[in-house]
């Protein structure tokens, strides 16, 4: 008769499996939250990109003119279908197009959209986040 030859792992292989998936685990984690909230951050500042293109088209098409306020650029689709909202990840929670903030209303750290409607500041027509905080690069949100 043949000796009976025993397949299978042993309680150590598979110890020593389950401490490395705990490993990997520990350094993905922490990876994937990070890169969620950066495809949050950059969905953030592609709208904000989509805006400032249509208010430039807008400035175009009204020579020299920007619009009073932000739905103007939603009037029958032409320059956007509708306003996006701003979602700053882990700060604010998003906001909709009813929630622009205008200039002559104090800067804060509300979040949503910041739009400078008065022709007589330096910015006039720009638009930026409302937010203080920073992002992952570590720059204010303000600045974009």
């Amino acid at each position: 008769m043949k000796p009976s030859s025993r397949t299978g792992f042993t309680l150590i292989e598979l110890m020593v499996v389950v401490a490395i998936l705990g490993i990997l685990a520990a350094v993905a984690i922490p990876k994937f939250s990070a890169l969620i909230r950066k495809s949050g951050e950059g969905a953030c500042k592609g709208s904000l990109g989509a805006i400032r293109s249509a208010l430039s088209i807008y400035y175009s098409d009204m020579e020299g003119q920007y619009p009073d306020n932000l739905t103007a650029l939603t009037v029958s689709g032409k320059y956007l279908s509708a306003l996006p909202s701003a979602h700053v990840p882990d700060y604010h929670p998003a906001t909709s197009s009813e929630q622009v903030s205008r200039i002559s209303a104090a800067l804060g750290d509300f979040g949503g959209w910041m739009y400078y409607d008065m022709p007589t500041d330096s910015n006039y027509g720009g638009i930026i986040i409302n937010c203080t905080h920073t992002d992952t690069k570590g720059a204010v949100w303000t600045a974009y």
